[in-house]
């Protein structure tokens, strides 16, 4: 007797064949344009979520070749085509969008989707799968909306779903398979929100220290809590840079890893927990003093106009950043209320500078390797390494002659220092650091961020030692130290 041929397999888009949602990668890339088109969407929300995913579908095209795949589940696929199985698409993304998707795999048979008048999911889904397959089909989705089709269905696969999402599909029958999806844990959450990059945020420590606030534990606190809102201001506009940046960062060699980009952040999560993170950064800074308030304001802005536009212009991107990190000095200066050097800003500028030139370097320096000719989202092309190389090292070396001059004329207040001599040790290491910094960047030993890269290198961390103990001999009455 001939075998049963196997049903159909009807497979879910979102959060499923996707490590992703269609609607959600569209409004993004469709509010990328012009982030004032939030009031369209808003508008065609009005005539239904089929309509809004129509509207989106006909202005919009999405590169399916980079979404985020859940590879667990093609395999799975892949496996059930070669006993036979036919494969079709069943999802409630636009059938405009989700065509290009199809596009991308050699197993799909056909698709059933959402059509600007009826949004196929849930019950609706159920009603279009069981009339299209009556003698049965199997079913691939992920969330609570599909219960009713998988009631519908002959068989069932569980991708990625919640623990009652799992528990009411078994209740219905035992899956075929159950596939389960890589846990966002805390770990991918603070490396979404790069933690790890507020030690930048230190730099707001060092006006109260060179102010001579250091003493002061009340000080202290407010500096501290200023740190920890900046921190949050900054880990929320990190996450607004990475959604803006998803196409970019999928086709870069390490930025396609990260939480939104490679799918294991859903893109809602960030847009909700952005704007809220902001809030409270703002409000906290408020309450603090109106200067805080202002300086944690203008690094805003500065940042969003650096992610949105400026980050894509020669030189100026590289600017941007160096102001980026002076202004974390000025927001220092406000929480400690102590007067501003304009030394320690030129410095800033300046040292920064060429460590921005260094990241720069190194990115174009791999696009060089790649065979590649330009980067995407940046304004560089691989015939610019020479140009960052000279830029770089010379920016570096005017924070050097900065830091000389600044020693020589004894620009800091006259009871700052008791052994100010101890000071000329600053000039010699941040040469030697600097020089380290190059000689690596230029064997492409370094990593994309500098400063990261400062923050474990042995050899760095022992320089900055030298600097510190320099500094306490700077301060020290000469007595006590020696």
């Amino acid at each position: 007797m001939p075998e049963k041929p196997l049903s159909p397999l009807a497979v879910d888009v979102d959060g499923t064949l996707l490590r992703g949602d269609l609607l959600a990668e569209q409004a993004l890339a469709f509010l990328r344009g012009n982030p004032f088109r939030i009031v369209l969407l808003l508008v065609w929300l009005l005539g239904g979520r089929a309509a809004l995913k129509r509207r989106l579908a006909e202005r919009v095209e999405l590169d399916a070749e980079a979404l985020p795949i859940n590879e667990d589940l093609v395999g799975f696929i892949e496996a059930e085509r070669a006993k036979g199985r036919e494969v079709h698409i069943a999802t409630a993304s636009d059938a405009m969008a989700a065509a290009a998707l199809v596009r991308r795999f050699s197993f799909v048979d056909g698709l059933i989707a959402s059509d600007g008048v009826s949004n196929l999911k849930g019950e609706t889904k159920a009603a279009a799968l069981t009339a299209r397959f009556p003698g049965g089909f199997a079913y691939a989705g992920d969330s609570s909306a599909d219960l009713p089709v998988w009631r519908a269905a002959t068989e069932s696969v569980v991708v990625g779903a919640s623990a009652s999402t799992l528990k009411a599909a078994e209740a219905i029958r035992t899956p075929l398979a159950v596939i389960p999806r890589p846990k966002a844990g805390l770990k991918t959450v603070l490396k979404a929100a790069r933690v790890h990059q507020w030690a930048k945020n230190a730099l707001v420590f060092v006006p109260m220290i060179l102010g001579g606030e250091a003493l002061h534990p009340h000080t202290w606190g407010v500096v501290a809590l200023g740190f920890l809102l900046l921190g949050i201001l900054a880990s929320s506009t990190y996450v607004l840079n990475d959604l803006w940046d998803l196409n970019d960062d999928r086709r870069h060699w390490s930025k396609r890893e990260r939480a939104f980009a490679s799918g294991r952040l859903p893109i809602a999560a960030g847009l909700i927990a952005a704007p809220l993170g902001i809030a409270v950064a703002l409000i906290g800074g408020a309450l603090i003093s109106w200067g805080v308030f202002a300086a944690l304001a203008a690094y805003l802005v500065v940042t969003l106009a650096y992610s949105f536009r400026l980050k894509r212009v020669a030189v100026l991107d590289v600017f941007t950043l160096a102001a980026l990190f002076t202004l974390r000095l000025v927001i220092g200066v406000a929480l400690a209320g102590v007067v501003g050097s304009p030394w320690l800003l030129v410095f800033s500028m300046f040292i920064f500078s060429s460590l921005s030139f260094a990241k720069r370097h190194t990115e174009m320096a791999r696009v060089a390797q790649s065979g590649a000719t330009k980067a995407g989202g940046r304004g560089y092309v691989a015939a610019d390494v020479p140009f960052l190389i000279c830029m770089g090292t010379a920016t570096g070396m005017s924070a050097v002659l900065v830091m000389v001059l600044y020693i020589f004329n004894e620009a800091f207040p006259a009871d700052m220092y008791r052994t100010p001599q101890a000071l000329w040790v600053f000039p010699c290491v941040l040469f030697l650091w600097l020089g380290r910094v190059w000689v690596l960047s230029g064997r492409d030993e370094l990593h994309d961020d500098p400063v990261a890269f400062a923050v474990r290198d042995r050899a760095s961390i022992a320089l900055g030692g030298i600097m510190a103990l320099a500094f306490v001999a700077a301060v020290a009455p000469v007595g006590r130290f020696w």
